[in-house]
């Protein structure tokens, strides 16, 4: 009895050992497995952000930063897309390359929204009457945004209701939305146009409103 209560003792921590192996084999798995589809993830997601990154710089005519962008976003391209291929048998990993495609969009979104590069030219129109004290404010609009720096051109202009005054305004595209605010807050009921020029010449542009600009805002 003595001799066989050893070998069955053995046998048993035999079992033991072989289930406690496969148990951490199959942990080891699903954290490599875990790891994979955060790297699938963490890959796609800064390929698709500088991706829509390199797209705005392409639309803003940025013909040279945005080759040099290009080569890192196709280098991180080629890498994620290898082992996400070698790997597209798991859900979890085309879970992972989905989701950060869609996440990708956003940061790049955010980045470009960050650096601001370029100009926006806000095309301003609002109502003037000598008469009515209610749109005195809207005479004084045009010497206000000069003071805080911008460069405004003023047209008359005719409406159905009245004389206008038509503002063009040129600014950094970081400053859009405090233009508009300042715009509001002088003349709440001006009506307010937005857009992107892709070049400029000329006139009172580009190094000139940002000189006037951060003069008049760093004081």
């Amino acid at each position: 009895m003595h001799a066989v209560k050893p070998a069955f003792v053995n046998v048993n921590m035999l079992l033991f050992y072989t289930e406690k192996s496969k148990l951490s084999l199959k942990s080891l798995g699903r954290d490599r497995s875990m790891e994979l589809a955060v790297t699938i993830f963490i890959l796609n997601a800064l390929y698709i952000s500088i991706n829509t990154f390199r797209t705005m710089l392409v639309v803003k005519g940025h013909q040279f930063l945005a080759p040099l962008v290009a080569v890192g976003e196709e280098l991180i391209y080629v890498i994620a897309l290898a082992i996400a291929l070698d790997h597209i048998d798991s859900p979890l990993n085309v879970a992972s390359y989905a989701v950060g495609f869609g996440v990708g969009i956003y940061i790049g979104i955010v980045i470009e929204n960050k650096i601001a590069l370029g100009y926006v030219n806000f095309q301003v129109t609002v109502q003037i009457d000598p008469e009515n004290p209610v749109h005195a404010h809207n005479e004084e609009l045009a010497e206000k945004l000069r003071n805080l720096g911008y460069g405004v051109t003023v047209s008359r202009a005719e409406g159905r209701s009245g004389a206008r005054l038509v503002l063009s305004i040129l600014a950094p595209r970081k400053a859009d939305r405090r233009l508009m605010e300042q715009i509001k807050e002088i003349s709440p009921d001006a009506f307010i146009m937005v857009q992107e020029p892709v070049q400029l010449s000329g006139g009172f542009w580009s190094k000139e409103v940002d000189r006037r600009y951060h003069g008049a805002n760093n004081h």
